[in-house]
């Protein structure tokens, strides 16, 4: 958990507010002193950057490389009619800063892969999966095991969903609970289902730099929003798994 903490202004008081009863003020400096990578600033990073930076998250990084399209706007909340053709990053900085002036919002925009994936991740202390494909989750998963770095898993088809957290040689990590690569589609989403898993998935982040509750670590979430039910898969590390098997 990052140990630095932030001084707070008398104005952030007064809108942290209604949350400081709940985190104290010690967690406050906790978020406000946290720098989370965001991968994807899609359907599910609409809901996280947007719960995060009302929560006081102090640093935002955004990484993605589309540009907003209009089949995006059944879902992505970040993004409005008139950002159609803009890149989702810029389009996305744009409402949160609006949101709260005290979130420092960072964007990249290109596509995540092996050559650059580090420099993306940088020195963030959490890296959260708002991704759409399982290449790119499982490579950052792999450097979030090998960096020591809490990575918070979510995915979404249809009015299904999952969410994971994973903390590195603690836990079962992604590549743990699926080895394999799903084929690559285009999938059908209706717009809540992100909705649920992004907030779900920003809950586990501000669980876990304020040291609240127990998080969703060797289990994995399923969400069926057809039937309104929430299940649990319980999961552990695979001695053998190519990312968190070899040891730390």
């Amino acid at each position: 958990m990052p140990e630095e903490r932030e001084i707070i202004t008398g104005e952030e008081l007064r809108r942290y507010n209604r949350q400081l009863s709940l985190i104290g003020r010690e967690g406050q400096e906790r978020l406000k002193g946290a720098k989370i990578l965001i991968a994807g600033a899609g359907g599910l990073g609409s809901p996280i950057a947007t719960y995060l930076a009302f929560a006081g998250v102090g640093r935002i990084v955004i990484a993605d490389n589309d540009a907003v399209e209009v089949s995006n706007l059944n879902r992505q909340t970040l993004h409005w009619p008139s950002d159609v053709g803009r890149k989702k990053t810029a389009s996305a900085k744009e409402k949160i800063r609006a949101m709260n002036p005290y979130v420092e919002v960072e964007t990249i925009s290109c596509t995540i892969g092996e050559v650059n994936v580090n420099g993306i991740v940088g020195d963030a202390d959490l890296i959260v999966d708002a991704l759409d494909n399982f290449p790119t989750r499982h490579l950052l998963n792999s450097v979030a095991v090998i960096r020591h770095i809490p990575f918070f898993h979510g995915a979404v088809r249809g009015f299904h969903g999952q969410v994971m957290t994973v903390i590195p040689y603690q836990t079962a990590c992604l590549r743990c609970v699926f080895p394999q690569t799903p084929p690559a589609e285009t999938f059908p989403i209706i717009g809540v289902t992100p909705g649920v898993i992004g907030s779900i998935q920003a809950t586990e982040v501000i669980k876990y730099l304020t040291g609240k509750g127990k998080l969703l670590t060797n289990r994995l979430l399923l969400w069926d929003g057809l039937s309104g039910e929430m299940n649990f898969l319980r999961v552990k590390r695979n001695p053998a798994c190519q990312d968190c098997g070899r040891g730390e």
